[in-house]
Protein backbone atom coordinates (compact mmCIF):
# COMPACT_ATOMS: atom_id res chain seq x y z
CA UNK A 1 0.00 0.00 0.00
CA UNK A 2 1.20 3.47 -0.86
CA UNK A 3 1.33 5.76 2.17
CA UNK A 4 1.39 9.51 1.70
CA UNK A 5 2.89 11.81 4.31
CA UNK A 6 0.82 14.96 3.85
CA UNK A 7 3.10 16.99 6.12
CA UNK A 8 6.06 16.09 3.89
CA UNK A 9 4.15 17.19 0.78
CA UNK A 10 2.93 20.38 2.47
CA UNK A 11 6.41 21.34 3.63
CA UNK A 12 7.37 24.67 2.09
CA UNK A 13 3.89 25.26 0.69
CA UNK A 14 1.55 28.06 1.72
CA UNK A 15 -1.79 26.57 0.87
CA UNK A 16 -3.18 23.06 1.26
CA UNK A 17 -5.80 24.07 -1.28
CA UNK A 18 -3.09 24.74 -3.88
CA UNK A 19 -1.56 21.35 -3.11
CA UNK A 20 -4.87 19.52 -3.57
CA UNK A 21 -5.73 21.40 -6.77
CA UNK A 22 -2.24 20.81 -8.16
CA UNK A 23 -2.37 17.08 -7.47
CA UNK A 24 -5.83 16.73 -9.00
CA UNK A 25 -4.95 18.71 -12.14
CA UNK A 26 -1.78 16.69 -12.67
CA UNK A 27 -3.65 13.41 -12.11
CA UNK A 28 -6.17 14.40 -14.79
CA UNK A 29 -3.33 15.19 -17.21
CA UNK A 30 -1.77 11.80 -16.52
CA UNK A 31 -5.11 10.06 -17.04
CA UNK A 32 -5.65 11.86 -20.34
CA UNK A 33 -2.15 10.96 -21.53
CA UNK A 34 -2.68 7.30 -20.63
CA UNK A 35 -5.99 7.25 -22.52
CA UNK A 36 -4.49 8.90 -25.62
CA UNK A 37 -1.53 6.51 -25.68
CA UNK A 38 -3.60 3.46 -24.76
CA UNK A 39 -1.36 2.83 -21.75
CA UNK A 40 -2.62 0.36 -19.18
CA UNK A 41 -1.11 0.58 -15.71
CA UNK A 42 -2.03 -0.48 -12.22
CA UNK A 43 -0.60 2.71 -10.74
CA UNK A 44 -3.20 5.28 -9.83
CA UNK A 45 -2.75 8.69 -11.49
CA UNK A 46 -3.17 10.49 -8.16
CA UNK A 47 -0.28 8.55 -6.64
CA UNK A 48 1.88 9.24 -9.69
CA UNK A 49 1.09 12.97 -9.34
CA UNK A 50 1.93 12.91 -5.62
CA UNK A 51 5.25 11.20 -6.34
CA UNK A 52 6.07 13.81 -8.99
CA UNK A 53 5.42 16.61 -6.50
CA UNK A 54 7.35 14.86 -3.74
CA UNK A 55 10.33 14.34 -6.08
CA UNK A 56 10.14 17.96 -7.32
CA UNK A 57 9.53 16.83 -10.91
CA UNK A 58 6.73 19.39 -11.14
CA UNK A 59 6.20 22.66 -9.28
CA UNK A 60 2.97 24.05 -7.96
CA UNK A 61 1.96 27.65 -8.54
CA UNK A 62 0.71 29.15 -5.31
CA UNK A 63 -1.08 32.43 -4.70
CA UNK A 64 0.92 35.32 -3.29
CA UNK A 65 0.53 36.16 0.40
CA UNK A 66 -1.79 39.09 -0.37
CA UNK A 67 -4.05 36.87 -2.49
CA UNK A 68 -4.79 34.48 0.40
Amino acid sequence: MHRVDVDELFQGKQSKYALVVGVSKRARQITQTFEEEGTVTEEKPVLIAIDEIRNHEINLLEPDEDEL
